[in-house]
């Protein structure tokens, strides 16, 4: 897997995130729930403990596409891609990982396991930038 296809793989589980995050909305509205109960910033009484949880995955994915993304096309515009080919992959299966296990709880163990993959990716992105310069 090339950098870009792992970009392109980013942005389709970011993109998965949010339809989950718009599927469960859509439902509750349907349902009877306002449609201006989302502000953001607030939960509301309204929202599972999963669609916050949800909603935060998405959130944290955000956070991480913008640096994946810079350094990824960085890479190519320099030329230089096939010197993070084989970190990106890693980056995605982190990120992944731990929106999976985001899903999953909010247990010390759950969290924990969340910190370390969020670590792992913070790593690969220091030794993609390392090896770009």
């Amino acid at each position: 897997m090339t950098s870009l296809t792992a970009l392109l793989m980013f942005t389709a589980w970011t993109l998965l995130l949010v339809a989950a995050v718009f599927l469960y909305r859509g439902i509750k509205v349907l349902g009877g729930t306002p449609i201006n109960s989302w502000a953001r910033g607030r939960e509301t009484a309204a929202n599972s403990p999963f669609a916050v949880r949800l909603g935060d995955a998405h959130a944290n994915c955000i956070e991480n596409l913008v640096v994946f993304a810079a350094i990824v096309l960085a890479a190519v515009a320099l030329g230089k891609s096939t010197a993070i080919d084989a970190f990106a992959p890693w980056v995605v299966y982190a990120r992944i990982v731990q929106s999976l296990v985001h899903l999953l709880g909010t247990t010390r163990a759950l969290v924990t396991v969340r910190a370390s993959l969020w670590a792992v990716q913070l790593a690969l992105f220091a030794i993609m930038l390392i090896k770009l310069f």
